[in-house]
């Protein structure tokens, strides 16, 4: 079965390095998230890259997503659920707070545009994704979610602890693991963790 590891913003398909090298699975798809739209970035350009990218695949697959690719993994399932075997959402969301980003992005504003020379795309481009995704709410759909879903979210990992809670509970066939001491980016803190579960 294939697994495919979709990443969050700010970083790149590198991030998930650590944990490829911690499993024993041969069919492996790592996607640059960024570099799947043409023109304008958004997040419906990129979960329509996703859906073009896997249409003719036979076999269901694994999702495997940390932040941003969590909630394209679940938007995913939730379109397309014949053919998610399974997910594993880590530092997951289901309905995105508004304020938290409008805060990022007041924050992103601020940050030199080299800063962003290793988040996989340019200052603008990061601002304007990050602003597709505020009315993003999946909450009325997760039912429609059949498959099997592990909940993995960072005991420091404040911004999402609540919410993946809340998804463990409202997902139909979903388990929660909380990795202790980790924050958000679980791919490279604690590696370990995630390749366990996979």
């Amino acid at each position: 079965m294939k697994t495919i590891f979709l990443h969050g913003l700010g970083q790149t398909a590198h991030d998930w390095q650590a944990v490829i090298q911690r499993i024993s699975l041969s069919d492996i798809d790592c996607l640059e998230l960024f570099s799947l739209p043409e023109g304008n970035i958004s997040y419906s350009e990129i979960l329509t890259k996703l859906e073009e990218r896997y249409e003719r695949e036979d076999e269901p697959f694994r999702l495997c997503g940390l932040s941003l690719g969590a909630l394209l993994a679940l938007d995913y399932a939730i379109c397309h659920g014949d053919k998610v075997d399974s997910l594993v959402l880590i530092g997951a969301q289901y309905k995105i707070p508004t304020r938290m980003i409008d805060f990022q992005n007041f924050i992103f504003r601020c940050m030199p545009e080299k800063t962003f020379k290793n988040m996989g795309m340019p200052k603008k481009d990061t601002i304007q994704l990050s602003h597709s995704m505020r009315t993003l709410d999946f909450s009325s759909r997760l039912m429609d979610v059949t498959c099997p879903a592990v909940i993995i979210c960072g005991e420091k990992d404040r911004a999402n602890l609540k919410a993946s809670k809340q998804l463990a509970e409202l997902l139909p066939q979903a388990e929660l693991h909380i990795v202790p001491g980790a924050g958000h980016e679980i791919n490279k803190e604690s590696p370990e963790a995630i390749a366990a579960v996979l």
